[in-house]
Parts: C-alpha cells; structure tokens; sequence
C-alpha cells in the first residue's frame, strides 16, 4: 500500500490525464467520498454514550458566553 503522499501525487498524475468529461466524473465521485467519510464521523460520534447532552450544554454554554480562553488551558502552545 502507498503512503499518502505517494498516493495524493499517483492521484495526481492520473487527473492531468483526463479529460474534461471523466475529470467531471472524478469529482463527483470525490464529493461524494467526501461526505460519506464525514458522515461515517458524525454517526461515530452520536454513538458515543451521552455525546448529545454534552454537546448540547456546550453550545449553551458558548452561547451565553460562559468561555474559557485556550491559552488558560493550554500555555504550552
């Protein structure tokens, strides 16, 4: 299996060999790929025991401005 790296770039080199009408093709495909990986995520975390509330609380919590700076938590950075 490829890397990464070596894949983005055999990628690549397919793509500049299309044409107009398959590139098109090739990125609708890459949407949807897109979509379904980000869906894949959102159902990963919904599954999580009580993500819901939490996120919920949060929200409000950012909504009534009840934030915490990062740098407060996180001075390493």
């Amino acid at each position: 299996m490829l890397n990464p790296t070596d894949s983005r770039k055999q990628a690549h080199d397919y793509v500049e060999q299309l044409s107009p009408e398959r590139l098109a093709v090739v990125l609708d495909f890459l949407a949807y790929l897109v979509e379904r990986e980000d869906n894949d995520a959102t159902t990963e975390l919904l599954a999580i025991p009580g993500f819901t509330t939490e996120l919920e609380a949060a929200e409000q919590e950012a909504d009534a401005g009840e934030l915490t700076d990062w740098r407060m938590i996180r001075s390493d950075v």
